[in-house]
């Protein structure tokens, strides 16, 4: 096993970034005002079966929009912390961990851009980006998804985790 399947193995907490994550950060914009997003269908699945697997799922992201929430919500993720300022996105990421008592090297942390980047420097934790994330975001991330924010980049490590502990797509058995 090397070393990044051995840390894929403890993972039991997922945090994930929205715009640039689960989306490919593209904001479409309605003549009402309202800026909607696109998710792929490929990442709700994946995250659907993180969470019937018993991993923990939670959202930490500077946006603030009712549809992306209710996108949220449908996937049945609890966690969803999200209307913060941009440069305090590691205030809510350290009150999940204190609240809930999670241990650093249990999480696997994805963004994507300059916001994420106090989280994702902190070296207990498992790093992850989408292949499209700003260098200095690749810089320090354990693993770089082959997969677009938006593209899959999320199905991705949670594929990679799941197949690390031998619970992925388990029922195809």
């Amino acid at each position: 096993m090397n070393q990044l399947t051995e840390r894929f193995s403890r993972i039991k907490t997922f945090i994930f970034d929205v715009d640039g994550v689960l989306t490919d950060g593209s904001v479409n914009c309605l003549a009402s005002g309202e800026m909607y997003r696109t998710f792929n269908i490929k990442d709700g699945y994946g995250i659907e079966q993180a969470i019937k697997a018993g991993f923990k799922v939670a959202i930490i992201s500077a946006g603030n929009q009712e549809g992306v929430r209710k996108r949220l919500e449908f996937l049945k993720i609890k966690d969803i912390f999200m209307g913060g300022p941009t440069d305090q996105k590691i205030n809510a990421y350290l009150g999940l961990m204190t609240r809930d008592s999670l241990v650093e090297d249990e999480i696997l942390y994805m963004g994507d851009d300059l916001p994420d980047y106090q989280i994702l420097a902190r070296p207990a934790l498992l790093s992850a980006c989408p292949a499209d994330a700003v260098e200095e975001i690749q810089s320090v991330c354990d693993y770089i998804s082959p997969k677009g924010g938006g593209q899959g980049a999320v199905r991705d490590v949670i594929e990679q985790v799941m197949k690390a502990q031998g619970n992925w797509a388990a029922w195809l058995k």
